[in-house]
């Protein structure tokens, strides 16, 4: 009887080990299961090294929904986001240096703030900051700015006169921007499987055009400072439309402006002006004044920089940390 209650207990006993078993392998797989979505507190003593700054990444980022851009995000893939995060001391630090006389240093410090904070993907595959068009690069780095300095006393102002001579200080928001919309003659032309304009015309086939992105543009700022440093001419009627014209930033370099160069010598004035138009009207970023209520009013204020263009990433009041 003994021997039976022994074999009875150590029957029990496998049981419940089984049990205790199989209960960990379901926790364990709905674990898996449901960790990509878990939106609990995150434990972050149990990242270290490498998977700290994983963690980082994600978290510090915020998605700048496309519908806010300038360019509503007409002309980038389907399934792309664009994320940012604040700036760091270490880049804020470099952006101090910019030579605010010389454009292309201003160019060159922007990307800089841009590569940095900005985060671009399309069906989990990474794109360049590159892609990014170069309408939409000033919207983006004032959101930048917004998550780097968002005490009220950092807020960028601008000094401005009204129309009865009153004196305000206007805060630099985005919802007073302005943007160059895409007329309603071109809107027909637009090809959602390209992200294009495909341009039928009379006499010249279908013209393939869009805005620039930050990668055209850069080799060509890149091809204009090497020309001013051999003391060569630089044919601005060139550099005008062939943005518009090339959409690939990755294979494009100074042997597509050269060809560029050879095949508008073969153009007809016609041909020119028609292209240089439909790239004036293709414009979809800010428009330079900002449309703000003064008291009743509705007033344009230039958007300018009171304290240069330095001063998006270095804020001159200090008033706050002053006791």
């Amino acid at each position: 009887m003994k021997d039976e209650e022994t074999n009875l207990e150590e029957q029990y006993e496998i049981m419940i080990k089984s049990d205790e078993a199989a209960a960990k392998e379901a926790h364990a797989t709905t674990y898996k299961e449901e960790e990509p979505i878990n939106l609990g507190r995150v434990d972050m003593e149990r990242f270290g090294g490498p998977q700290a700054e994983t963690a980082d990444f994600h978290l510090g980022y915020h998605e700048v929904p496309l519908l806010s851009l300038p360019s509503a995000g007409m002309f980038y893939p389907e399934g792309t986001v664009i994320s940012i995060r604040s700036a760091k001391v270490s880049e804020i630090r470099h952006f101090s240096t910019i030579d605010e006389t010389n454009v292309l240093d201003i160019d060159e410090k922007l990307n800089t703030i841009v590569d940095a904070c900005t985060r671009i993907t399309c069906s989990a595959k990474r794109l360049s900051y590159k892609d990014l068009l170069e309408e939409d690069r000033f919207y983006v780095i004032l959101s930048i700015r917004d998550l780097t300095f968002p005490e009220p006393e950092s807020n960028l102002k601008i000094e401005h006169t009204d129309k009865k001579g009153d004196r305000h200080d206007i805060e630099i928001k985005k919802e007073y921007f302005q943007y160059f919309k895409i007329p309603k003659e071109l809107d027909k032309y637009y090809d959602n499987d390209v992200k294009s304009f495909m341009i039928e015309t009379r006499s010249f086939g279908v013209i393939e055009m869009r805005p620039p992105v930050i990668g055209i543009m850069q080799k060509i700022t890149a091809h204009i400072k090497e020309k001013q440093q051999k003391g060569l001419k630089v044919d601005q009627s060139v550099l005008q439309i062939i943005p518009y014209l090339h959409k690939d930033w990755r294979i494009f370099n100074d042997k597509t402006i050269f060809d560029f160069e050879i095949e508008l010598n073969g153009w007809t004035s016609n041909k020119y002006n028609l292209v240089y138009t439909l790239a004036e009207k293709m414009k979809v970023g800010i428009k330079p004044n900002m449309l703000v209520y003064l008291g009743d009013e509705e007033e344009e204020v230039p958007i300018t920089f009171r304290d240069g263009i330095k001063s998006l990433f270095i804020v001159q009041d200090i008033t706050g940390e002053l006791l």
